[in-house]
């Protein structure tokens, strides 16, 4: 068996291995996930519901310029 064939091979097998993986978890969700990324349990206070609403820098200059004409 040539060196190509070999690699070839491993890679072959890498791929099933993860195919299988995958599989595994489909077929039984009621499996846990775990996750050593600490930002995926992280959260997003600007798209949450309960967030302020931003505005825009073009809304904060309208609104100034308003107030400014507001107290001429």
């Amino acid at each position: 068996e040539s060196f190509e064939e070999a690699e070839e091979r491993r890679m072959a097998l890498a791929d099933a291995a993860a195919l299988k993986r995958l599989a595994v978890d489909y077929m039984h969700p009621e499996l846990g996930v775990t996750t050593s990324d600490p930002t995926a349990i992280a959260r997003c206070y600007f798209d949450r519901a309960s967030a302020p609403e931003q505005e825009s820098l073009e809304e904060a200059e309208e609104r100034r310029m308003a107030l400014a004409d507001a107290a001429a």
